[in-house]
């Protein structure tokens, strides 16, 4: 979560507003404009509704305020602003006091459809609506508690069911796939790919198998672990993580599915 980024986030005034560019409220505006299009019929229906909630402006970045109300009111979270990128004690001590951390830029137009870090349309759009729902909270919050506690190693398996729940998670939905991961959901070329393209596997979430996982960030993803339903985070939030992590380690990582990041050739 600590690496070098190009990218510098934007410093709130004193009055708590942050002042975007006309270029950044454009860069937000379309973005919102595709995402919106594409994410109808594969999101599940709780984002649908905390969008609804959220009632996110579609012509210009929203104050960190303006989330926070609703957040607020729906589950008890708020967002907070942090640099461009920060490191794993400060990202699970946020989670643990129900602080998300929201990265106060937007990506250029250069990497319009694809940015390997988190931008404020990755957080806002792709998280918060769920942060407006019990179960998905639930476990955000349990799982920054966990990961405020854990050693380092732990940490490295705990990434992963972050990765594989909150980032690129799947469920099924009146029969149907549909799509909660904020990762996949403020990504058009994954939004579809993750539902309708057959290259990936589709697995049951079975959170030691999920902690066995091993994951890349800058590729579409060959593997997704699917929720029998949204209300499924509870009870993984109910079990002893730190034990199914124990688990995991005695069972060993699986073999990656996707080529070592220093072989591919470009």
């Amino acid at each position: 979560m600590s690496k070098n980024t190009q990218y510098v986030s934007r410093q709130s005034d004193e009055n708590g507003v942050i002042h975007w560019s006309d270029e950044e409220n454009a860069v937000w505006r379309d973005l919102v404009a595709r995402q919106l299009e594409i994410i109808e019929g594969r999101a599940c229906d709780q984002f649908m509704h905390g969008l609804e909630l959220l009632d996110l402006p579609a012509d210009r970045i929203p104050q960190l305020a303006e989330v926070n109300e609703v957040l607020e009111r729906e589950t008890g979270w708020q967002v907070a602003e942090v640099p461009a990128l920060i490191n794993f004690d400060e990202f699970f001590r946020l989670l643990a006091n129900k602080r998300f951390p929201v990265a106060t830029f937007i990506r250029t137009r250069e990497e319009f459809d694809y940015l390997q870090e988190p931008d404020i349309f990755h957080e806002i759009f792709g998280h918060c609506p769920l942060l407006t729902n019990p179960a998905f909270a639930h476990f955000t919050h349990t799982y920054g508690k966990l990961g405020y506690a854990a050693s380092k190693q732990d940490r490295v398996y705990l990434a992963r069911l972050y990765w594989f729940t909150v980032e690129f998670g799947l469920l099924r939905q009146n029969g149907d796939l549909r799509i909660y991961g904020g990762g996949i959901l403020s990504s058009p070329g994954e939004t579809i790919y993750a539902l309708e393209s057959d290259k990936p596997e589709r697995h049951k979430m079975d959170p030691v198998e999920a902690l066995r996982t091993p994951y890349r960030i800058d590729i579409m993803q060959p593997v997704y672990y699917v929720l029998e339903n949204l209300d499924a985070l509870f009870e993984i939030s109910d079990m002893d993580i730190m034990a199914l992590v124990e688990q995991a380690r005695s069972l060993g990582l699986h073999e990656p599915k996707f080529p070592p990041k220093e072989k591919m050739a470009s």
